[in-house]
Parts: structure tokens; sequence; C-alpha cells
């Protein structure tokens, strides 16, 4: 058994470890880091539920080792809200129903990211292909493209500018 330390970025913090040559990400990620939104489905890579993103790419991590992520950065279900805000993709679930028994939603929204970050604007047919390597097992698929769709359309909407804090509106 060889040990070795590893440091990743996941969703914007360093983490750093010791961990055993064989293991899987998606163990190290839930067993050791807490970080438990990424669900471990088949463990044969056939279902998607532990889908995340290395390097902005989407990976099943129950196929790769945890040591293969040294030096990577890596993005799971939690670093989807930020500041207190769901993501348009959590927000397309929840307004859609796409969530049934919600076990195969956090593998779902991380391939669903891979594919809007390379297809902004994606046909319902990319969509199903784009997500094709993750199983939902009650089948809502409808719903789920109608998620993504809704996320798509929300994320190529111009944003409000941010006005910092105590920068405006009251007066000098």
């Amino acid at each position: 058994m060889s040990i070795h330390h590893i440091r990743v970025t996941i969703n914007g913090k360093l983490y750093e470890g010791d961990v055993e040559a064989r293991t899987l990400l998606v163990h190290w990620l839930r067993d050791s880091l807490r970080l438990t939104g990424t669900h471990i489905g088949c463990d044969t890579s056939s279902c998607g539920a532990c889908t995340i993103l290395v390097d902005g790419k989407a990976v099943k991590s129950c196929t790769m080792l945890a040591v293969q992520a040294d030096g990577r950065e890596l993005l799971t279900v939690e670093g989807l809200e930020q500041n207190g805000k769901l993501h348009p993709l959590q927000e397309g679930f929840h307004v859609e129903h796409a969530l049934q028994c919600g076990y195969c939603t956090p593998g779902m929204m991380m391939a669903a990211l891979a594919l809007l970050k390379r297809n902004p604007d994606p046909s319902e047919q990319e969509i199903r292909e784009g997500i094709s390597g993750n199983l939902c097992r009650c089948t809502g698929y409808v719903n789920i493209v109608k998620a993504i769709q809704y996320a798509a359309q929300k994320l190529r909407e111009p944003q409000p500018e941010q006005v910092p804090a105590g920068s405006g509106g009251g007066g000098e």
C-alpha cells in the first residue's frame, strides 16, 4: 500500500490530504472531505451519479483515482450555489420539477454544466446527448431536459451589474 500526499482545489478551496494509491476520487470526496453531494450510484461508471467537473470537464469520479486529481481544479455540486444564490441549473431543476428521488440530480447538474460551458444554446437533442452518460432511475428525463433549457436561457440573459456595497444610492 502506497500513500500519496495530494493538493486539490475543490469549489475554489484548497484541500490537502494523504490518500492510498487505490482510493477512488468519489470515496475521497465523500468519506474524507464530507462532500456528500456527489453520489455513488453503481461504482462502475454506468450511472453518472458521481459526475463532477475536473478542470472544467465532466468526469465520473468513480472512474478516477484521488491521486490523479493532484494539482487539479474540481467542481462538485456543492460549488454551484454562490453567495447564498442558487445556480441557474439548481433553480431550473426546482422550477421545472426535475427532482424526483433526487439521486441522479447532482450528477445530472454537473453533466449539464459541462454541456452548457461547451454549448450555451443547446437543442433538445444536444441536451439529451449531453446527459446520455447519466441515468435517472425515475425516468424523469422530460423535466430534466426542461430544467437544463431553463438554465441555458437564464445563463444567456444579461446579468445585472453588481454595485459594491456602500458605493451607491446613499448620496454624498
